[in-house]
């Protein structure tokens, strides 16, 4: 199911009517006087919600002698939502733009001419912060203290804060006496 199919789906459910149509549905199929006369609602009424429900693929039709029989089309509620909401969204790549752009908002702001201005007060900025200090450590090679604050001094005065929070963030990994840089980010 497409986000635009699901937005359509869900407007539907939105609806008491349609809902009620839906659970009746849900026991048999239906032509429109019977689910009129079940619901208490007007044939226009039904026919109206029908083509909602139609247009959003919740229910189906069918001519039956000489009635239009409509049935619940049960496939569709078969999709958990969970699995709509883990399908890549149509937005995906704007939002993606959006995140990379604030990302270099946040680098343009704390740093100037390689050097970190002042330590972020908000964890998402200092987290940014953290990562771009990072990537001056190599993966698969081990560092002392001495050599790690070397590294960060380069950046900033502050690097026994700075060191403690790549620690913490798990941009830096610590065995006591040696430090590495951690892939799993």
């Amino acid at each position: 199911m497409t986000e635009a199919e699901a937005i359509s789906l869900f407007k539907c459910l939105a609806d008491k009517s349609r809902l009620q149509i839906l659970k009746s549905l849900a026991v048999e199929d239906m032509y429109v006087e019977r689910l009129a006369e079940r619901l208490g609602l007007t044939p226009s009424t039904i026919s109206f919600h029908l083509k909602k429900l139609s247009d959003a693929g919740a229910v189906t039709a069918y001519k039956s002698q000489y009635y239009m029989m409509y049935s619940l089309h049960k496939e569709i509620f078969q999709t958990s939502i969970l699995e709509i909401l883990q399908q890549e969204s149509d937005e995906a790549q704007k939002q993606a733009q959006r995140d990379a752009d604030y990302r270099k908002r946040v680098i343009d702001t704390f740093f100037e001419y390689g050097k970190l201005k002042s330590i972020p007060a908000q964890l998402k900025k200092e987290r940014i912060v953290l990562e771009v200090i990072a990537e001056a450590f190599d993966f698969d090679r081990m560092y002392s203290e001495r050599e790690v604050n070397m590294i960060i001094a380069d950046f900033h005065d502050d690097f026994c804060t700075i060191r403690r929070d790549m620690v913490g963030e798990r941009l830096l990994g610590r065995n006591g006496i040696e430090y590495w840089r951690m892939k799993n980010n």
